[in-house]
């Protein structure tokens, strides 16, 4: 017998998370997670690995669920269902460029979230697939890899990091989702002391990668002063066009010889 199927809910309705897993348990899926936010709702989908995101379109928190699904979907390529109230055709088209595999309005019925988890499941492992469909690569490899991984808006506010880099900027992940990069870490000349460029802002701007390597150190919030190499680049979504600015931090050790 095949595995559960896993589903990640997304909605900051206490009510309605219970009515859906509730309806989807019953029909022998597994509620791998429910969050409330939408910046929490990019990283859990990392951690979690589900098979489909059921996602509010207006969630509490500075980030809605249309900005999420949109990184989730082109960031690991999980499948959303949008759960909505609205009606208005302007929030619709919004909703469309997220590439949802269904819309469910409310007040909706058992019937109505099942079949739609199904079609878009089912929908889902028939499409096509491509290493272009994985900006970021495997997904697992990159939440377990030993390197700080980052990933900023067009603002420089960060939308996601993966365990390690949790770790390395000293900084529990959701203090540091939606603030300025500048706010959680700080990269200096590590011979000056002098702040660097922001290559955030560079590589955003001018669609450009940036490397830092030599003479480059990494200082926390909590004043920890790492030697690092960083790595800066922009990230496009499946139309070409600007989806955010990926950081790879990796620390510098010092190498003896006998």
């Amino acid at each position: 017998m095949p595995p559960a199927r896993r589903i990640l809910i997304v909605d900051d309705d206490t009510i309605i998370t219970h009515l859906i897993s509730t309806m989807l348990q019953k029909k022998g899926y597994n509620i791998v997670g429910v969050v409330a936010k939408g910046e929490e709702a990019v990283v859990k989908a990392a951690e979690l690995n589900p098979d489909l995101v059921i996602m509010d379109v207006n969630l509490s928190g500075k980030m809605d669920g249309m900005d999420a699904a949109h990184y989730i979907f082109q960031l690991f390529h999980y499948p959303i269902i949008f759960i909505t109230g609205i009606s208005d055709e302007e929030q619709l088209d919004r909703v469309t460029c997220s590439q949802p595999y269904g819309i469910i309005f409310k007040p909706f019925t058992a019937i109505e979230i099942s079949t739609s988890v199904n079609l878009a499941l089912y929908n889902h492992s028939n499409r096509k697939k491509s290493p272009m469909d994985f900006p970021l690569g495997d997904t697992r490899k990159m939440m377990d890899a030993h390197e700080a991984v980052l990933l900023f808006d067009k603002r420089g506010r960060i939308i996601f990091l993966n365990t390690f880099g949790s770790w390395f900027v000293d900084i529990p992940g959701n203090e540091a989702l939606m603030r300025h990069w500048r706010e959680v870490l700080m990269l200096i000349n590590d011979q000056t002391g002098e702040e660097l460029k922001d290559p955030v802002a560079e590589a955003a701007t001018q669609m450009a990668g940036v490397i830092y390597d030599a003479n480059t150190a990494m200082v926390t919030t909590t004043s920890k002063r790492r030697k690092v190499s960083v790595s800066v680049r922009p990230i496009m979504d499946d139309h070409d066009r600007f989806l955010a600015v990926l950081m790879s931090i990796k620390e510098k050790t010092t190498k003896t010889y006998m």
